[in-house]
């Protein structure tokens, strides 16, 4: 089945030399002894390529080129396809060190893709013994993809296609050669000629729509960028001419936590904006120490992937849109180059938006192939000869969400990527996360970057330099959080103090036993009636429940007034009607007899009552009272009245509850004694 290639696959094909070819690579380290038996032998690797083959076009598609190059190439299957030439089987000589691998990945990276077969090759890489951090025993698998038919969606479904969630052996009993796939019929250079005319006025037709409503974003992108001011691109190392065919290859690993410690730093940071800062670190180190530092800010160029699972199934292997922020190497200290970088990126966001992320993408989508074949390399060759660059370095960020992967039962452990560099842009950089570690890795040309080992330990300062920073930023941040919260509670204690000063005790319930607060005034309501109780307040006449002698006058019983003088009373208590009987002019009847039995009984029981309630306060001081003298009343009809209102009647009451002043106790004891007498004497 016939697939073209887009305006932008086939731009990777027309913008390539042989000095610069643009495949991007991925070296991937495994652990075999995660499979069932402990162990993967190399057929058993060609067995699992060999059963996945149709779960990605790409293994097994060739290019087919239109006549005259009048339109866009095709993608088609390999009738001689061979399995065997495309995987390939190689060892590290002893004593296979990281430094080892590194040059030997630099030098397959280095070497250009065979254009008449799929544009793919694995090397299965044996002699790892000596690599830090890794296992003995382990492999390492470094496969090579053109650009034109793969991007970061594409990329993901490849790596899905070659691995298992969990750790299956694979079978490999039954593995033969391949011989091919079979005849699927060429289509033919007519065939190909006919479609080319419609094919070019189709995309030309594209191409203006795509200007036009690429036009209003771009004319406001340009109105902001010339308030800001120009942008100047300062020329370094890695932006000196042509790029030479050999490379270098290189990077760091890191746990992908300590990222996320630096963002909780700074929280208004993302993952991408560390990794950009770790980057314009290391080259602000590099390029310091070969006295090559600009004062200007270096321009990074970070692809966009916009296309969609949709897209790569239709065809598209690359819709990419571009953004340029700049690195800001100028500045020294790493957290504020953090922060400006962040700034930075969310500036570039705003303009990719303002075009529009799909329309930037229409202009190389819907070139027709003679105007592209021919566009691309004169570009290239204004600009090495107007010494003129676009950025100085290409950042690509990578995410692989799924984990763990195995190959035919090896885990993957570690993976590093690898780009394509072009004339003047001689280093490119990689971000890879996966499985909890990010790897920043590095291509370029060895005549620009002669040292890699260097840069490698350019980028571990820089990275050490920033977690320093956010870790004594944090705790700063921790000390001030923490005053911070010590002041408050501080303030809230004294608050709640001046609050509980300041606040008016509730009022406790009056106490109704002897021995309590007796200063406070009683209730009318809880004013106590037995001889114990408030004797100093006014009590509200209920009866005159008062004894008569044989000639009708009433005698006190000083034996209550002795047995009441022991209790503290001071309240005073609201009398509930109006009239009020004194000493000197209360008068009562009282029918004798009778009487003065039913008095007797009340009082003796009032006596024992009170003697227990009053046993706490029979030891503290009190004051004397003097009981009242009492006139004695003429006796009458049944009902009484008082010598203040001779009409109204008087409410029965007892005469310990009646109102007396205030005396000692001993002068309540004579003045008893006296009245009694004075009535008898009467």
């Amino acid at each position: 089945m016939l697939k073209q290639l887009s305006g932008m696959d086939s731009m990777f094909l027309y913008a390539e030399s042989h000095r610069a070819p643009l495949e991007v690579g991925c070296l991937q380290v495994y652990d075999p002894s995660t499979a069932p038996r402990g162990e993967v032998r190399f057929k058993e690797l060609l067995a699992t390529f060999q059963d996945r083959l149709d779960r990605a076009d790409v293994f097994t598609q060739k290019l087919v080129e239109v006549p005259l190059s009048l339109d866009h190439p095709y993608w088609v299957q390999d009738e001689e396809f061979d399995l065997e030439y495309h995987v390939r089987h190689i060892s590290l000589p002893k004593p296979g060190d990281w430094q080892q691998l590194m040059a030997q990945i630099a030098r397959l990276q280095a070497r250009q893709l065979d254009h008449s077969k799929p544009l793919w090759m694995a090397h299965i890489i044996e002699g790892l013994d000596n690599v830090e951090g890794i296992p003995k025993g382990c492999f390492a698998m470094f496969m090579k993809i053109h650009h034109s038919a793969i991007d970061g969606v594409t990329g993901q479904s490849v790596q899905a296609a070659m691995h298992d969630m969990k750790p299956y052996q694979a079978d490999a009993s039954n593995y033969q050669p391949s011989s091919g796939l079979g005849k699927n019929g060429d289509p033919g250079a007519w065939n190909l000629l006919a479609r080319a005319p419609f094919n070019t006025a189709w995309k030309t037709t594209k191409l203006g729509f795509g200007l036009a409503r690429a036009l209003p974003g771009a004319i406001q992108a340009g109105i902001a960028s010339r308030k800001k001011g120009k942008r100047t691109i300062p020329m370094t190392v890695f932006n000196s001419g042509r790029v030479s065919p050999n490379r270098v290859i290189n990077g760091c690993f890191f746990a992908l936590d300590d990222f996320k410690q630096i963002r909780s730093a700074v929280p208004a940071v993302k993952i991408n904006d560390i990794a950009l800062a770790v980057i314009s670190g290391a080259m602000r180190y590099y390029l310091d120490a070969r006295d090559g530092l600009p004062e200007e800010s270096l321009l990074a160029a970070c692809p966009i992937n916009v296309g969609t699972e949709d897209d790569a199934n239709n065809g598209r292997a690359n819709l990419l849109s571009i953004m340029t922020p700049r690195l800001h190497t100028e500045i020294a200290d790493p957290l504020e180059r953090l922060l400006t970088i962040h700034g930075a990126t969310d500036e570039t966001k705003d303009v990719v938006r303002k075009i529009g992320t799909r329309t930037m993408t229409e202009i190389p989508m819907n070139l027709p192939a003679p105007v592209a074949k021919n566009l691309y390399p004169l570009l290239s060759t204004l600009a090495l000869r107007s010494e003129s660059i676009p950025y100085n370095t290409m950042i690509t960020n990578v995410i692989v969400k799924h984990s763990p992967l195995y190959l035919a039962g090896a885990r993957l452990i570690r993976v590093l990527a690898t780009g394509p560099i072009i004339d003047q842009s001689g280093i490119f950089h990689t971000v890879f996360s996966f499985d909890g570690v990010l790897s920043i890795g590095f291509t370029a040309c060895r005549e620009m970057l002669p040292d890699p080992q260097f840069y490698t330990e350019c980028i571990q300062a820089s990275f050490d330099d920033l977690k320093k920073a956010a870790a004594e930023k944090k705790k700063v941040t921790g000390k001030k959080a923490a005053k911070k919260k010590a002041a408050k509670k501080k303030t809230k204690a004294r608050k709640t103090t001046a609050e509980n000063l300041t606040a008016k005790p509730k009022p406790k319930s009056a106490t109704k036993t002897t021995g309590e607060n007796l200063t406070a005034k009683a209730k009318p309501e809880s004013a106590t009636k037995t001889a114990g109780e408030n004797v100093t307040a006014e009590a509200k006449p209920k009866s005159a429940k008062k004894t008569a002698g044989a000639d009708g006058t009433a005698e006190p019983k000083p034996e209550k007034a002795g047995k009441t003088a022991n209790e503290k009373v001071t309240a005073k208590s609201k009398p509930k009607t109006a009239k009020k009987a004194t000493a000197d002019d209360t008068a009562a009847q009282s029918k004798p007899g009778k009487a003065k039995k039913t008095a007797t009984k009340k009082a003796a029981a009032k006596k024992s009552a009170a003697k227990k309630r009053g046993a706490k306060a029979a030891s503290q001081p009190v004051e004397e009272v003097t009981a009242p003298k009492v006139t004695a009343v003429q006796p009458v009809e049944d009902t009484s009245t008082s010598a203040l209102s001779a009409d109204r009647p008087l409410k029965e009451t007892s005469i310990a509850e009646a109102s007396i002043p205030e005396t000692s106790i001993s002068e309540a004891a004579n003045g008893a004694t006296d009245g009694s007498s004075a009535s008898r004497a009467g």
